[in-house]
């Protein structure tokens, strides 16, 4: 018998997303060193990659 398709866990729906939100790219950079908090740009941010690690 298999499960229906609305019964999936939470952990089954998240995909993975090329495309990161502000606050994410904010979050790498800053993981990175790559962000100063004291600039206030809201444009021009640095690209971030975002690769799925099997």
């Amino acid at each position: 018998m298999s499960l229906d398709q609305s019964l999936k866990t939470a952990g089954n729906l998240t995909k993975h997303r090329n495309v990161l939100k502000r606050h994410e790219r904010i979050e790498r950079l800053k993981d990175t060193k790559d962000f100063d908090p004291q600039d206030k740009k809201v444009l021009h941010l640095q690209k971030t990659g975002n690769r799925k690690v099997r």
